[in-house]
């Protein structure tokens, strides 16, 4: 069995207005009726694959969780006393878990849209985890993207028949050109943040490349309380840890580093040209998506999202335009990377 750990966190700023800091874009139904939190539960459900979820999540979403997790039998929630990066929020389900249960570490405001492809990579990386491996996927690189971090693929490991491959190495986000190179060699792959442990095999892998941090999500699991199926880890303890990313805490530094393939028809939705491409099924034979009420001519690739007023829109390419409440963006595509940098973003 795998045991889905769902981190569900973060400001959601990237797809400002409609995603704000008291419901960010995990919470919000952005393709689909289902939000991208409950989406990530649903990918989970089938209980002869996968275990009842652990969400990790801070105390201000913590009412969304409990809303949109409801009726989910065995579901645990772990409630981080502070936001201290990945590393740490995967370290506390791991801590709460016998050290043999396989975790499948999921962000909660992705968009998959090939459920069947995903429980593939899944169960591969599941047998891979089972002998220790600390395992990534590996999404196949579509198109030379400088937003997401990649990683090479190293040689074949041939004692678990599984199909992953060791990491030779991963790679920051690199620029236009270096993209370019990597989708042209065809050994990269995106870093997508989705994982596969062993939950005894990762927390000795922390004990020994952030020790400190071990020492104190120990501790902070032994001080902290119960209460039904939430987790409230030792504040002071917890509060005490050095933020840090799995990637840097223990996938670059293990030498048991492994990779599986996964294509699967995913999104990080990290912007608002990424959502609209993944709103492509919406869109009509000039590119264009309306989201409400709105009026385009001689557009193209425009996408509109209004909660309420008309969007009409003449004669532009390439642009995105939402209006929530009384605030209204308007971004080119290119420029969708800097919505976070707003004003309004950095207040909301």
């Amino acid at each position: 069995m795998i045991t889905p750990i769902i981190l569900c966190g973060g400001s959601g700023t990237r797809l400002w207005p409609r995603s704000r800091v008291v419901k960010p874009k995990p919470f919000l139904p952005l393709v689909g009726d289902q939000t991208l939190f409950e989406a990530t539960l649903a990918r989970c459900a089938d209980r002869h694959v996968f275990a009842a979820p652990v969400v990790v999540t801070g105390r201000g979403h913590l009412d969304h969780v409990a809303a949109q997790s409801s009726g989910i039998a065995g579901l645990q929630i772990i409630v981080e006393p502070a936001a201290k990066n990945t590393a740490p929020a995967i370290a506390l389900a791991a801590a709460r878990l016998p050290a043999d249960a396989i975790m499948l570490v999921c962000p909660s405001d992705h968009h998959i849209s090939d459920e069947a492809a995903f429980a593939r990579a899944a169960q591969a990386a599941a047998k891979l985890a089972s002998e220790d491996w600390m395992v990534a996927f590996g999404i196949e690189a579509k198109r030379p993207e400088t937003g997401f971090g990649y990683i090479l693929r190293g040689e074949e490991i041939t004692d678990v028949d599984a199909g992953g491959h060791r990491i030779e190495k991963f790679v920051e986000k690199p620029d236009r050109a270096r993209a370019e190179q990597f989708l042209a060699d065809g050994g990269y792959s995106w870093n997508g943040g989705i994982f596969a442990f062993r939950a005894g095999a990762f927390l000795d892998e922390l004990a020994r490349h952030r020790p400190e941090m071990a020492r104190a999500v120990q501790l902070a699991i032994a001080e902290g309380t119960a209460d039904g199926a939430q987790f409230r880890p030792d504040a002071a303890a917890f509060g005490a840890i050095k933020p840090d990313s799995v990637d840097y805490a223990i996938m670059e530094n293990t030498q048991h580093a492994a990779v599986v393939a996964a294509d699967m028809g995913w999104s990080d939705i990290g912007n608002w040209e990424a959502l609209r491409d993944a709103r492509a099924g919406k869109a009509n034979a000039a590119g264009n998506i309306v989201e409400g009420t709105g009026e385009l001519i001689d557009c193209s690739n425009v996408m509109v999202d209004s909660d309420g007023p008309r969007v009409s829109v003449i004669g532009l390419d390439d642009v995105v335009v939402v209006v929530d409440g009384n605030e209204v963006l308007v971004v080119s595509a290119a420029g969708a990377q800097q919505v976070g940098k707003l004003t309004g973003a950095k207040s909301q």
